[in-house]
Order: C-alpha cells, then structure tokens, then sequence
C-alpha cells in the first residue's frame, strides 16, 4: 500500500467544491442556517488520529509506548490504523472542499443577505476543522512506518552526503 500524497486528495476536494458551490448557487436560499459547530465532528475525529498515532508510533519504535511490556504491535492494528488514516485524509479533503465551497458563497453574499453572514463562523469552523483532520490523517499515516520501511531507505538513500 503505498501513502497517500497531496495528488490523491486535492481532486477530491475540488469536485466538492465545485459541486456544491453550484449547489448553494441554485438552492442556498431553501437551505437552513448551519449550526455554527457543525464541523467540530471533524476536529475531535482529528484529536483522536493523533493521539492513536503518538501510541502506535511509539509501539511501532519499540519505546512502549502505553504498553510497558514491550510487546510488538499486532500488524492487523498497523493495517486497521492505516485504512483509518486514508479514509479520514480523503474525508478531511472531501469536506474542506464542501466547507470551502460554502465559505466562497457566503462570503460575497453577506453584504446583502444576512442569512449569509451568519452562515460565515459555520464555514470557518467547520474548513479549519477539515483541514486539521487531513494533517491529523497525515500524521497517523506516517507513525504506520516502521523504522525500516522500503521508503525511509530509498529517502535515506536519496540525501546528499556530506
């Protein structure tokens, strides 16, 4: 399985944002306000991923980590903690596009309708929160490394000595 990188999520991202932009441009004015911490679920999704991922990484290094018996990780968790990461990355990126979206609608809109204006905290939040998730993703992807994984070779291999 190979990791996943910025080509695997950025269109994703884009068709939701393209869609749904399209969308709030025919319907918005039949939508109900956002609540304004709708996108929080991402964020705490977000805490957890890292804080899995500090656990497994230190498993994965042998320090421990949270077990002091030093037993070695079960390669099914690496492999569960793995197609969780991908899927919260390309979740994270499909709903940074939507939030995106919302935020390039609502924005010019405010001026003039106020539902708009108040639908703008809803849309920061709910972008941050997706874009924490991916760099959350992102890092729980990267601590399913071993130590002596074929990519950390080739990277090795590829610097520059001194």
């Amino acid at each position: 399985m190979r990791f996943t990188k910025a080509s695997d999520l950025v269109p994703a991202g884009l068709v939701t944002a393209v869609a749904l932009y399209l969308f709030m441009r025919l319907l918005y004015g039949e939508l109900p306000p956002l609540p304004t911490f709708a996108g929080v679920t991402l964020l705490v999704l977000a805490v957890v991923e890292a804080v899995f991922g500090h656990v497994l990484r230190g498993r994965i290094r042998g320090s421990g980590g949270t077990r002091p018996t030093g037993r070695p990780l079960q390669p099914i968790t690496a492999a569960r903690a793995l197609a969780l990461a991908k899927a919260s990355s390309l979740l994270g990126a499909i709903m940074l596009g939507a939030w995106l979206a919302v935020l390039a609608y609502v924005v010019p809109e405010s001026a003039r309708v106020d539902a708009a204006r108040s639908d703008i905290p809803s849309a920061v939040i709910g972008a941050l929160s997706a874009a924490v998730l991916i760099g959350a993703a992102l890092w729980l992807e990267s601590c399913c490394r071993t130590p002596d994984s074929p990519d950390d070779q080739r990277d090795q291999g590829a610097r520059p000595t001194a």
